[in-house]
């Protein structure tokens, strides 16, 4: 809780009260953005992790909570949902070889994300493309969860 939660409470409301205090940019007239990092189960209950999809279900709330108090004042506040991705954090999912294949199974694009799956979703949600959009979770799975 306190590194999926605590710290990006106190992260976002530090980050945008000095966004606050900047003058809006002379080319996107805003005054910045934030992308938060949520998970599946900021949709999904999860098993076996009820402190991490507590913790990043409401991650999701606070993303719209802030969105609602600083869009209007020139920054956006975002998070992205990542599917199932090939990284040191999944070493144990990876190297369970029916869960991996249960899993993949379901994955519609037929495989595990990357970070590099993500460079498209941040550039645009921090861009001008992205300035119309804020309190949204972008879910990046490869299609698991429109199964």
């Amino acid at each position: 809780m306190q590194v999926n939660l605590n710290s990006v409470f106190t992260l976002c409301r530090d980050t945008g009260k000095h966004m606050l205090s900047l003058s809006p940019s002379a080319v996107t007239g805003r005054r910045g953005n934030i992308i938060n990092f949520a998970s599946l189960l900021t949709f999904q209950g999860g098993l076996n992790v009820p402190a991490y999809a507590a913790s990043k279900g409401a991650v999701g709330q606070l993303t719209k909570s802030f969105a609602n108090g600083w869009s209007d004042k020139g920054i956006t506040v975002n998070a992205i949902a990542p599917g199932y991705i090939a990284t040191e954090m999944n070493t144990a999912l990876l190297n369970d070889k029916e869960r991996l294949s249960s899993i993949s199974a379901r994955i519609p694009v037929g495989r595990w994300g990357t970070p590099e799956d993500f460079k498209g979703s941040v550039v645009y949600l921090a861009s001008k493309a992205g300035a119309y959009v804020s309190g949204h979770t972008l879910v990046v799975d490869g299609g698991w969860m429109g199964r």
